[in-house]
């Protein structure tokens, strides 16, 4: 089983760079499942139908999510079910949306996995429930069911809490994947239980940017202490951050899990 995860994807460049490098990729890697953070797809803050659509389009078959989710069309979307896109398990559960999906084998129709999405408390203003916790629920709601991969998206800000909460789920789940940050991470390993780990698997956006967004915005915020317009580069050279995890459908151990990034310039 192999599971194409594509980290979050930032406005318009960043779509376009998926379009651009996914279709090659599904042929030389043949993933099941290809997953993609969309809290970051519209102009780099939310979700709409457009971009969503966009990019199941360009081959990604499902979605997770994070802080943003719930802003630009989130609020509705989340709760319409059009679109495979779940938002953090553990945010207040009167919110839009759901924080796990089984997703099927659509070339087999054999394998099912499950996707988890929760997020990280550390460095965030708003007071989440523990995500830890959280992880131990929903296992148990699905405890006895046969999944050929558990999948989570952790959305978290520090390493420190992504990496205790790797160790934390290691040897319950397949994989647990860092998001947020928009920076890849060195770290990419299978820990001793059989999770395959990652603290960040980057964003997919302009290399001349800061975290994907523009970077006169970004420095000004920071010499005036004042709130910045998202505004990310719409073209130029584009970092596509993503990595392939590899599980034994049998087991659900991870088996191998590498990194693939790769840079496209769009115009």
């Amino acid at each position: 089983m192999k599971i194409l995860f594509i980290g979050d994807i930032v406005g318009k460049i960043g779509r376009r760079g998926v379009a651009a490098v996914l279709p090659h990729w599904r042929k030389k890697y043949t993933p099941d499942f290809v997953i993609a953070n969309s809290e970051n797809l519209s102009h780099g803050v939310g979700i709409t139908a457009k971009t969503l659509q966009e990019m199941m389009d360009a081959g990604v078959d499902a979605f997770t999510g994070g802080n943003h989710s719930f802003k630009a069309e989130g609020m509705t979307l989340l709760d319409e079910n059009r679109f495979p896109v779940i938002r953090p398990a553990n945010y207040p559960p009167s919110l839009p949306g759901k924080g796990e999906m089984v997703l099927v084998d659509k070339k087999h129709g054999k394998h099912s996995i499950l996707v988890l999405n929760l997020i990280g408390r550390v460095f965030f203003r708003e007071q989440f429930d523990d995500p830890f916790r959280a992880l131990d629920e929903m296992l148990a709601r699905h405890a006895g069911k046969q999944y050929a991969a558990i999948f989570v998206d952790f959305h978290a800000d520090a390493s420190s809490e992504k990496n205790a909460f790797g160790v934390y789920a290691d040897g319950k789940v397949s994989a647990v994947v860092g998001t947020h940050t928009h920076i890849g991470t060195v770290d990419t390993r299978l820990l001793p239980g059989g999770t395959a780990f990652v603290s960040d698997v980057g964003g997919v956006i302009a290399v001349d940017s800061i975290l994907g967004e523009n970077k006169e915005n970004i420095v000004r915020s920071f010499l005036l202490q004042q709130p910045f317009q998202h505004d990310p580069p719409e073209s130029g050279l584009c970092r596509v951050g993503a990595v392939l995890i590899e599980t034994d459908p049998d087991t659900g151990k991870a088996k191998k899990i590498q990194r693939i990034d790769e840079e496209t310039y769009i115009e």
